[in-house]
């Protein structure tokens, strides 16, 4: 009996050795803080945020909700106009979800903020020093700098902001009204 039981153990160990050498090793991701994540959701997302570009008063916004865009898209945000290398904050308490860029943002920054909303900077010059998916910001961090990267290369320097309620890219709604 304890020679089966031996035998067992060095077969199981043996075949445990073997998927450790042959499972590819995974590469580190930031992970979110889930109590910051749960709180998040509770919040409401305020009626007004402040405009994320600085310097940028409401006077300054043009509502471009809805405008024609390439290949029959409408157009999911507003587009404040700024000289490039302007500073850009975040507009919510949230946390830095995705620091990824892609064709039509260029530079982008994904925050997941109050009442689960997804808030969409793009077209920026670059991401503010030391600013990492994972971390927890406030209104009025530094996330970025104005710029015109991805779709927007041929355009004048500005900030793509976009408010997403039903999650990350999905339910866009207008965000002029919240920087009025």
């Amino acid at each position: 009996m304890f020679a089966s039981l031996r035998y067992a153990l060095i077969l199981c160990s043996i075949v445990m050795l073997a998927a450790c050498q042959s499972t590819p090793k995974k590469k580190p991701t930031t992970v979110t803080n889930s109590h910051q994540a749960i709180e998040l959701r509770k919040m409401a997302l305020p009626n007004r945020l402040p405009i994320p570009v600085d310097g940028i008063q409401a006077k300054n916004l043009t509502d471009t909700w809805g405008a024609s865009r390439s290949q029959g898209r409408t157009h999911e945000g507003i587009d404040i106009l700024a000289p490039r290398g302007t500073k850009v904050y975040s507009a919510t308490d949230g946390i830095v979800m995705s620091l990824k860029g892609n064709n039509l943002g260029g530079t982008v920054v994904w925050i997941m903020g109050p009442a689960g909303s997804w808030h969409y900077y793009a077209h920026l010059n670059g991401h503010a020093r030391k600013l990492k998916e994972g971390d927890y910001v406030r209104p009025g961090t530094l996330i970025g700098y104005v710029g015109n990267t991805g779709n927007a290369r041929h355009t004048a320097p500005h900030l793509h902001y976009g408010v997403y309620l039903a999650g990350k890219g999905r339910g866009a709604v207008n965000p002029y009204p919240y920087l009025r």
